[in-house]
């Protein structure tokens, strides 16, 4: 890569480099975990790269690299480990009140027992990107998120009354 097309390639990382310990974090809560992932990221969104060729946002494309790779990275592991997201690993703005982090203790726990592709979703939608952004980063039709949301909300609607 030419060093105009690096530097360019490193600012825009920076930028939005809260986008990888967003995906980090939502599919993983060890530690070495997550620090294996955010390599493989880097990794991946530098080898892909020089295909981006600028047709959407480049945090869209950067979602999309990070959570197929965290998809990818999560399936090919060989020893599942069970999973749930504490609030100490979380950096989550809340309320000192009690009452409001354990309410929101419970939603990652929740969010923690959906699938992984549905935890996606989850992430997107609570980044507040649009249905379409978020088709174009999971690869799913419009409809088939909006679908997915109504679902995903009844089951931790479910899940939360547990």
């Amino acid at each position: 890569m030419p060093d105009a097309i690096e530097a360019h390639f490193i600012q825009q990382i920076n930028q939005n480099l809260a986008i990888v310990h967003k995906v980090c974090r939502i599919y993983f809560t060890d530690p070495d975990d997550r620090k294996d992932l955010m390599q493989e990221m880097m990794y991946q969104l530098w080898r892909s790269y020089p295909h981006f060729g600028g047709r959407s946002l480049f945090s869209t494309w950067m979602y999309r690299v990070c959570l197929n790779t965290a998809l990818t990275y999560r399936r090919n592991r060989r020893k599942e480990r069970t999973e749930s997201l504490s609030l100490a690993h979380q950096e989550v703005a809340v309320d000192k009140s009690e009452s409001r982090e354990e309410e929101v203790s419970m939603l990652f726990k929740a969010i923690a027992k959906l699938t992984a592709l549905n935890k996606a979703i989850v992430l997107l939608y609570l980044e507040n990107l649009s249905y379409d952004e978020i088709a174009e980063i999971t690869g799913l039709t419009r409809s088939n998120v909006s679908v997915r949301l109504v679902r995903i909300k009844k089951e931790l609607e479910i899940l939360l009354k547990k």
